[in-house]
């Protein structure tokens, strides 16, 4: 599979990927064709394919992979789908590579949660969840003033969540609805105090996204 054929089925594949989408063609351990989407990962022919990385794993298992990159080199997440290809008579990787709210990247939206409380499993809708946390290696998720643990992380969570829960920090993301108020601490960062009554920072990293999102 020469360049130009790459390049041709780069064109077909844009009939039907969205135009955001990314495409990365890999043969051994380094990358051999990158063509941009919107998220331009700055891939150049010759760069060496990352330990780790979608290529990577698609080399390894010789099958299709798809995996949510949350910790790129260049900051921002990622949604990778990864095929096994033949590239001049080599065995090669071609990725698709998306941003993590596309359509195509993401999972059907959850319409509850089913958490422990003591000994027993409760589902939940997931519209009287007030906010879910990250902490001690478990992910908790609250509602009506009650904590359940949950067997999903915070990670895996965040893109199956309908667009009214919205990150806030590395450890929390909290339900629009049940925001009573956003405050400064004395610090100046904000804070978010819920309807419970709980008291849930907000990260610099999240600042500007919370107040383009909520308008202030």
């Amino acid at each position: 599979m020469e360049k130009g054929l790459v390049e041709q089925i780069s064109q077909i594949m844009g009939d039907w990927l969205p135009e955001a989408a990314s495409i990365a063609v890999a043969v051994g351990d380094s990358y051999v064709y990158f063509k941009a989407g919107e998220l331009d990962l700055r891939i150049h022919a010759g760069d060496p394919v990352p330990a780790g990385s979608v290529a990577e794993l698609t080399f390894k298992k010789r099958g299709k992979v798809e995996k949510l990159v949350e910790n790129s080199p260049l900051g921002f997440p990622y949604y990778g789908i990864g095929y096994p290809v033949e590239y001049a008579g080599q065995a090669g990787v071609l990725v698709v590579i998306l941003p993590p709210n596309n359509v195509l990247a993401r999972k059907p939206q959850l319409r509850f949660l089913t958490g422990k409380l003591e000994d027993n499993w409760r589902p939940v809708p997931i519209e009287r969840v007030t906010h879910i946390e990250s902490s001690q290696k478990k992910t908790w998720f609250y509602s009506e003033e009650e904590a359940y643990s949950t067997i999903h992380t915070l990670k895996e969570l965040r893109y199956q969540l309908p667009d009214y829960f919205l990150p806030v920090h590395r450890s929390f993301i909290v339900n629009i609805n049940y925001i009573e108020e956003i405050a400064r601490d004395v610090s100046s960062n904000y804070v978010l105090t819920m309807k419970d009554g709980s008291l849930l920072p907000v990260s610099q990293n999240y600042a500007g996204s919370i107040r383009e999102r909520l308008g202030f």
